[in-house]
């Protein structure tokens, strides 16, 4: 896609700056006559558009330089900007704005922003349970003779963070078996030939992990899908409503 006018995505939502809307439409109006016009129409602040203040030289060639007002407008402001205009540009614009709305709103964006979300969360989590852990086996630590002290930490912080499904469906307060449907519809997990339930190996990208399990006195040995802190964000995003 084209890139008519340049889009900022530093915020929560997809955004365009005011004078970058204003020099492509066209518009003969002096920038800030013109937004004061077109704000007439019901724009508010901090909900359409955010003032931005910048340091520009001055027409005049003074050294101390002038603030001049933008604005980060909304795409759904900017349409409507654009349809005020009545132009050729501004049917243009629209057009591009709707595509740049499309794109943001694709299940693969959505996908991807709820997974950086998750990351995020996540990161968060396991720092604030590693120092709660430590504080709690501060007492015990000394008996760990036989695992570097690092180590014993970092299993018994994953360990702890790992859930089955229906501790997860739980903490999401879905139905387990609902929850457990769910992944199987959106490919998410699959029945092997024993129908335990295993992720895909595409769709997994650290969402879960199979963890073997042996029981010392029988010797049996078996494996079990756990959901990691990762995959509860994950899915807590794409499961709302449920």
């Amino acid at each position: 896609m084209t890139d008519l006018i340049k889009v900022s995505y530093d915020s929560d939502r997809p955004t365009v700056l005011g004078r970058d809307l204003h020099q492509f439409l066209g518009v003969q109006t002096p920038y800030a006559k013109w937004f004061g016009r077109m704000c007439e129409y019901g724009f508010t602040e901090d909900v359409d558009f955010a003032t931005v203040d910048k340091n520009v030289l001055r027409a005049d060639g003074a050294e101390m330089p002038q603030i001049q007002h933008d604005h980060q407008l909304t795409i759904s402001m900017a349409k409507e900007l654009c349809m005020l205009q009545r132009t050729e540009k501004g049917k243009e614009a629209r057009q591009y704005f709707i595509q740049i709305e499309e794109q943001w709103n694709s299940p693969d964006a959505i996908m991807q922003r709820a997974l950086l979300i998750a990351n995020s969360r996540v990161e968060k989590l396991r720092g604030e349970n590693k120092q709660l852990q430590a504080a709690n086996a501060a007492l015990t630590v000394d008996k760990q003779i036989m695992q570097p002290k690092a180590d014993y930490f970092d299993q018994m912080v994953d360990r702890n963070l790992l859930t089955n499904f229906r501790d997860t469906a739980k903490q999401l307060g879905i139905k387990p078996r609902t929850f457990t449907n769910w992944l199987l519809e959106h490919k998410y997990l699959f029945r092997d030939k024993h129908s335990k339930l295993m992720p895909y190996e595409a769709k997994n990208n650290g969402l879960f992990e199979v963890k073997e399990f042996v029981n010392e006195k029988t010797g049996f040995a078996s494996t079990q899908t756990m959901v990691t802190p990762k995959g509860r964000e994950t899915f807590r995003l794409l499961c709302e409503g449920m």
